[in-house]
């Protein structure tokens, strides 16, 4: 079998169109749908300054690659933020590190031990009656946000993909929650609000055997590991419910993207008069209750 657009051997077969393709032709398909994306969906516009969200993982470093291209034509300013959750053995930054000074990428990186007075791995031990992605994931949520506004960025790029957000959407069915369905897409939120920074998701169209094979073709210093307390959470479920469906009915992630595109917009508009926000009464960060989820779980760390 040949690459569809040569007669060379190709390195990947797409299921949502049963083309495959060599090498240079698929990183040639990659960089243009994802410049389709951020040009479809408005993500980025002149004089943005935008942080990526950067873990060290294939999709992060894919789209700080892709993003750099902008940079590099001044048509925007580009920096990296980093959250170091303190896993053993899995959270090493030190690829991220020498790839941002190599590519002149200015770094952040905040911490869970300076803000939570934990490393996860710490939190683990202690919470042992809750699921380790319920609060890392609370964590690392509010410590983007907390570094986008100290940073100044007018967005936050992150690197979900397609896989990421056909999981999310089945979550939020299952869960009966068109609240959160409501937020999500490749411009994340309902309204405008100066205490959230707006996500962008530049890699929503393309999905994560297509982002780890151009990882891979383009030869990123990653690891190609999960984080070791991803099996515990309700993702992983979901995640390998979808990836059954996918290999018996090829382009299923597809369709259930494609088709939540459609009805985005009317629940946007549905849920556009939400309530107004409060201020956590101890950092001051943005929440619906008097005391923000991090705040609540740090104080419960501190009890125990």
């Amino acid at each position: 079998m040949n690459c569809n657009n040569c007669i060379k051997k190709p390195v990947i077969k797409l299921t949502n169109s049963n083309i495959s393709l060599c090498n240079k032709h698929f990183i040639r398909y990659f960089e243009k749908k994802v410049l389709y994306t951020i040009k479809k969906f408005n993500l980025i516009e002149k004089e943005d300054k935008i942080g990526i969200a950067i873990s060290g993982g294939k999709d992060s470093f894919t789209a700080l690659s892709i993003l750099k291209q902008f940079h590099d034509k001044k048509i925007i300013t580009l920096e990296a933020l980093a959250i170091d959750e303190g896993i053993k053995g899995y959270r090493d930054l030190k690829y991220v590190k020498k790839f941002c000074k190599d590519n002149k990428i200015k770094l952040h990186i905040l911490t869970y031990k300076d803000f939570f007075d934990n490393t996860l791995d710490q939190m683990v031990k202690k919470f042992k009656n809750k699921t380790s992605c319920s609060y890392c994931g609370v964590f690392r949520r509010y410590l983007l946000n907390l570094g986008a506004k100290k940073f100044n960025f007018t967005k936050l790029a992150t690197g979900h993909n397609l896989d990421d957000e056909a999981q999310t959407i089945l979550m939020n069915q299952f869960r009966n929650n068109p609240e959160l369905s409501a937020r999500l897409g490749p411009i994340t939120g309902i309204i405008v609000d100066k205490k959230f920074i707006k996500r962008i998701k530049p890699l929503y169209l393309v999905t994560e055997k297509e982002t780890t094979t151009y990882a891979f073709l383009k030869k990123f210093p990653i690891k190609f590991s999960e984080c070791p307390y991803a099996n515990q959470g309700y993702r992983d479920s979901v995640r390998n419910l979808l990836n059954d469906f996918e290999a018996k009915y090829p382009g299923t992630k597809h369709s259930i993207v494609d088709s939540f595109i459609q009805i985005m917009p009317m629940l946007k508009e549905n849920f556009k008069e939400v309530k107004p926000l409060n201020s956590c009464k101890i950092c001051q960060e943005p929440t619906s209750r008097e005391i923000c989820q991090a705040c609540n779980y740090k104080g419960q760390l501190n009890d125990l």
